[in-house]
């Protein structure tokens, strides 16, 4: 290898590894010496925003952690929650926006692959895949091709793992035009005394890397993360990595045949920054040092420098720490698994990183410094002054419509609520034979095999809410994929989630998202549900155009009998068909108000927790009392798209439904509205005493609005005919708008 620690580091230099002068002044100062270039690089990826959370860290203390089934909160590669009789539940949501956007294929497939190995590496096996995906306009030039590349990056690597992708979301605006979101969410299932750390402890225990061969490709990946895009982004195609889904698999199986030995004391995978990271997050929780041979490290490019090395971020590889005189045993598992691995160094017991090449040294840095040095940035924040102009909707570009099936089916033709089956039909759902149903209904809904147990996943966040009050767009984005778990049967034991935000240093973006971070805690704290793991990801945005607030939530629910498992779709003739929940004469940040005008603003949907809360106790306990036949809940487009999506989503036959509702605000806002905390059930007409009862004693808005039968969708408000449409048309555009959308 060849050693660039002799070149000159010039504040140019310096800048462009996306460090102030500050920042690198303070490090000198605090290490008394002067830093050699391969050093520099160092400080670059785990000083980057992306490794250090320097920005948001301040924030992120107001979210709860804790609670009585967390086995392993924020911290760690994964959360952990205990789901009973000795098993847990390990589960992340991890962004790969940037690279993603550079390199649409490539991107997302390593996008999924990170995840995974935050998944195995905690000793759990994945079963379980689901993303959150966001792109431009129709019209942008970019658009197709981003979607049809992140589309099939996500389907050939999750295929070819034998992980299955069951759900998730995907939307559409020009807010993405110049940033897609590509969140991805990984679920395993570990045994809950089997929990592997990544920590190097053990003085004398040697260090061995394992995996795939280290390359050029990825470096600088962690800071092109953490600086916003410009007109010279395509140039950082280098920096994306290239993945390799068999290689994973093997990774994959030799972990968790490794993990049932006694003798593995800590492992991580090399995610951003690679070698540089799990080295010194592993020296770092034990509280120790590691002495590292860069010679000894498997390569396939020659010639690569130190600096090259430890900031490479090729994929699929892994550093494990073992007892010693094991390392033999832990290599000749990896050979049998056709895997490159080396024995790369030893833990020591000074808290120092010390790394050679060909013996000869070439970094020497305190591992705290490096880890936790960076500063937490207490930016300044500003609310920002686009919210005087869209903080209320003129109703008078809202003319109230005569009949309602024109609005309906262009709702149905959006892209953002269209079915997303020429998404998930490219995914291998069933792979493991866990999943309990398809996609497409609320939740995801997988057993938890050797037990009558099953999981609900529910990945969600309307942005244009966000944008509009991201205080109250978060608690949205919790409340509703909390509902969608209720819908299915499921309590809420657990969230992740993926803030995505635009360039931190504006104050208005700083103001969005520590309102987003504090609605997001009210409503966590208010459900008693724990945030165990998650990701930041800012400087999403290009030449100073901001992506609208995205912080995506994935909440994992717990079916303690998967009999349970409700689904959204209509079921048997002559059921009827009740809504519970208020409505209310609310527009703004609404899909009809961007359909029909092409405007977004106004205050989102009006939430009231306690609301909420009762309307899911509601919602289950008629579940667990194997009364329900459908629920669903209303989002996007209001009452009306669920209502025509129960109708339509039936796997086998569409079902159709008559409704007769009586209602005190304008139709288009009982219809097309998005008031929440509203859930649309059917049942027995047997069974309608009992409901009505429950709803009573429950004190929650309730009513029964119709019936299921015929082949149309028919709905009277106040005595008067609304919509009148053959369910067979609805589906048709509903089924091939999104097929169309994207060519």
């Amino acid at each position: 290898m060849n050693n660039s620690n002799s070149l000159t580091i010039t504040p140019d230099i310096v800048r462009q590894h996306g460090l102030t002068l500050e920042e690198f002044n303070r490090i000198e100062d605090l290490l008394g010496r002067e830093l050699n270039f391969t050093e520099l690089g160092i400080f670059s990826v785990m000083w980057s925003e992306h490794c250090s959370y320097k920005s948001s860290r301040y924030y992120l203390k107001k979210l709860p952690t804790t609670g009585p089934r967390v086995l392993q909160g924020p911290g760690e590669n994964a959360g952990v929650v205990d789901i009973g009789d000795g098993v847990a539940a390990v589960f992340k949501i991890e962004s790969h926006n940037h690279p993603s956007f550079i390199e649409p294929r490539q991107g997302a497939a390593t996008g999924v692959g990170g995840i995974l190995r935050d998944i195995f590496t905690m000793g759990a096996r994945p079963i379980a895949l689901m993303n959150s995906l966001r792109f431009g306009a129709s019209d942008h030039s970019r658009t197709r091709f981003l979607v049809n590349g992140v589309i099939d990056g996500i389907s050939n690597y999750g295929n070819c793992t034998g992980v299955p992708t069951v759900g998730g979301e995907i939307y559409f605006d020009p807010c993405y035009n110049g940033n897609i979101l590509v969140n991805v969410f990984c679920l395993g299932l570990i045994q809950s005394d089997k929990i592997f750390l990544g920590n190097a402890s053990g003085v004398g225990n040697p260090v061995i890397y394992f995996g795939s061969k280290t390359g050029r490709d990825g470096i600088h990946g962690a800071s092109m993360a953490s600086s916003e895009f410009d007109e010279s982004s395509e140039e950082k195609r280098p920096t994306v990595q290239v993945g390799d889904p068999f290689a994973e698999k093997l990774l994959i199986e030799a972990c968790l045949e490794l993990m049932k030995e006694d003798w593995v004391v800590g492992i991580q995978d090399m995610g951003a920054a690679g070698l540089t990271c799990s080295t010194f997050e592993m020296a770092g929780r034990a509280g120790t040092g590691i002495d590292l041979e860069l010679s000894k490290v498997p390569m396939r490019e020659v010639g690569m420098t130190p600096y090259e090395t430890l900031l490479s971020e090729s994929q699929e590889r892994m550093l494990v720490v073992v007892s010693k005189g094991m390392e033999q045993n832990a290599l000749a598992l990896f050979d049998k698994w056709d895997l490159d691995a080396a024995v790369v160094g030893e833990v020591t017991d000074t808290p120092m990183v010390r790394i050679f090449d060909n013996g000869n040294p070439v970094v020497n840095l305190p591992v705290e410094l490096v880890v936790d040095g960076a500063l937490d940035l207490k930016r300044p924040t500003k609310k920002p002054e686009y919210l005087k102009e869209v903080d209320h909707v003129n109703l008078g570009f809202i003319p109230e419509p005569e009949r309602g099936e024109e609005i309906l089916k262009k709702l149905l033709s959006s892209p953002n609520i269209a079915s997303k089956h020429w998404v998930y039909e490219q995914y291998d759902h069933m792979v493991r034979l866990n999943t309990l149903g398809l996609p497409g209904s609320d939740a995801a809904v997988l057993r938890v095999k050797g037990s009558q147990k099953a999981l609900a996943l529910s990945v969600d966040c309307n942005s244009r809410y966000c944008y509009l009050d991201p205080f109250q767009g978060a608690q949205i984005a919790v409340a509703e994929c909390v509902r969608n778990i209720a819908c299915s049967g499921g309590d809420p034991i657990g969230l992740t989630n993926c803030l995505n935000f635009g360039n931190p240093e504006n104050p208005e973006i700083m103001w969005q998202f520590e309102q987003a971070v504090s609605g997001m805690g009210e409503a966590c704290k208010f459900f008693d549900i724990p945030v165990v793991s998650g990701n930041v990801s800012l400087y999403n945005e290009t030449s100073g155009e901001a992506i609208y607030p995205t912080p995506t939530v994935a909440v994992v629910g717990l079916l303690e009998d998967r009999s349970f498992h409700t689904t959204q779709w209509f079921k048997e003739d002559g059921d009827l068909v009740a809504l519970i929940g208020l409505t209310m004469e609310e527009f703004g940040g609404s899909e009809y108000l961007k359909i029909m005008c092409d405007r977004v603003e106004g205050k989102p949907p009006h939430l009231d927790l306690r609301l909420a809360q009762s309307v899911n106790k509601l919602c289950l306990e008629l579940i667990r009392e194997k009364i329900l036949a459908s629920a669903h809940d209303c989002s996007e487009g209001g009452l009306a798209v669920a209502l025509a999506e129960s109708c339509m989503s039936h796997p086998l036959a569409a079902k159709g439904a008559t409704l007769d509702i009586d209602s005190t605000v304008r139709n288009d806002a009982f219809l097309f509205g998005e008031s929440q905390s509203r859930i649309l059930i059917s049942f027995s007409a047997k069974n309608r005493l009992v409901v009505e009862a429950k709803a009573k004693a429950m004190e929650v808005p309730f009513a029964i609005i119709g019936k299921v039968g015929g082949d149309s969708l028919i709905v009277d408000i106040n005595g008067k005919e609304f919509i009148r449409e053959e369910v067979s048309h609805l589906k048709e555009l509903w089924f091939g708008a999104l097929e169309t959308y994207v060519g």
